[in-house]
């Protein structure tokens, strides 16, 4: 496996159109779609079609195309949900250049930083049942963790970890640390490994004086979870999150290389997006190096529902629920495991992405949670889409 293989943390501009810079590290419910099933999305034929959708259609097939091209990826798909009317796939390409598969709805494929998003919801849940509090520093908790070469966790909050102004120095861009994933692929890499990784190096501010993106904030949190609980953060999210959203396709691997069935192929290109080199299979991956970070597994009906379940207050009670979309202490480009992204008409959606190697996803939704979409490319996906300005464009503002 390549360098590469450790891109999920690789901050992203969002598109200029988009009017917003955000960290976008590993990225991006059930509102009105009937279900045929329990944890099965309704059949997309119900939803609305190109008739009732007029020259919007082919907008966003044609976005989808582009995603895929511009993405480099053999494969792009997208999922709509819309309160009261139904839900809409449409798909571009395979999920496997070998026999031609095409990419399934129901298909699993990882999720990147939208692992933040669960993990930030089992904070705050925490937070509001007072078992641990926003201002309690990492010291508290993690007594001795967090020391050395300029860093000191008795300075750092669980607020500064959760909206990502801590300072620590992110894991994932060591170099040494990169070159050992690159000829170990499948070594599993305990939590307490990754942070002393990131504590070798001083910090890229003090506490609180600004907003830089950190994969090591969450990997923290997530051994948090686990002092306050006594059980990991993946039983915690499971309980309080994923069962309560009926998530039922969205899994934490821990150190399970394959993904669960069905699902498609990953592809990664050598020397990266663009740059012609052959392209791989890097379906199977040990993601602890991921951990809380971004070791999740969905699926797009889930990542549809995950968002809207959030905003809607069926897991996150009204005032930490606040504090998620609270943006204040990152210059409106951060909350809490959540960014806002702005259009150009007007309309902020709420989100996150993810990107880890082989795997690109976004998933948004309206404020109200009435209105959601998520996409998912595989492979590891360039930045700067501009089919994805123009995917969300053409579904979210009211056509002129």
């Amino acid at each position: 496996m390549p360098i590469s293989a450790i891109r999920w943390h690789r901050p992203r501009r969002m598109p200029t159109a988009l009017a917003l810079t955000t960290a976008l590290g590993l990225l991006l419910s059930g509102c009105g779609a009937a279900a045929t099933e329990p944890g099965r999305d309704a059949d997309p034929r119900a939803s609305a079609g190109p008739a009732a959708e007029g020259g919007r259609d082919g907008v966003l097939r044609a976005a989808v195309r582009r995603l895929a091209a511009q993405g480099d990826a053999p494969g792009a798909a997208v999922l709509i949900r819309r309160e009261g009317g139904g839900t809409r796939y449409l798909a571009s390409g395979v999920a496997d250049v070998r026999t031609g598969r095409r990419i399934h709805r129901n298909d699993r494929f990882r999720a990147g930083s939208l692992t933040k998003t669960v993990i930030a919801a089992v904070t705050l849940r925490l937070a509001a049942q007072g078992r641990l509090g926003l201002d309690d520093t990492v010291e508290e908790h993690l007594p001795g963790l967090v020391r050395g070469h300029g860093n000191d966790g008795r300075a750092i909050t669980i607020r500064q970890l959760l909206n990502q102004t801590s300072g620590l120095f992110d894991y994932t861009t060591d170099p040494v640390l990169a070159r050992q994933l690159s000829a170990a692929a499948d070594r599993t890499r305990t939590p307490a490994s990754l942070v002393r990784t990131a504590l070798a190096h001083r910090p890229y501010f003090a506490p609180g004086a600004t907003w830089r993106y950190s994969n090591t904030n969450y990997v923290l949190l997530g051994m948090v979870v686990q002092r306050v609980t006594g059980r990991s953060y993946a039983t915690e999210a499971r309980r309080d999150v994923l069962v309560p959203l009926r998530l039922h396709g969205t899994s934490f691997p821990g150190t399970r290389t394959a993904l669960p069935d069905p699902h498609g192929r990953a592809y990664t290109r050598d020397g990266g997006a663009g740059d012609g080199g052959a392209r791989r299979d890097v379906t199977d991956l040990n993601p602890s190096s991921a951990g809380a970070a971004g070791e999740l597994i969905s699926t797009l009906g889930d990542l549809t529902r995950l968002l809207p379940g959030l905003l809607r207050g069926k897991v996150v009670p009204p005032a930490e629920l606040r504090q998620m979309r609270n943006t204040s202490a990152s210059g409106g480009q951060y909350g809490m495991g959540l960014f806002p992204v702005r259009l150009t008409c007007g309309v902020t959606l709420w989100g996150h992405n993810g990107e880890i190697n082989g795997s690109y996803a976004l998933a948004v939704t309206t404020a109200d949670g009435r209105h959601s979409l998520a996409y998912r490319l595989n492979s590891t996906a360039a930045s700067g889409l501009t089919a994805e300005t123009s995917l969300l464009e053409a579904e979210f503002c009211p056509r002129r």
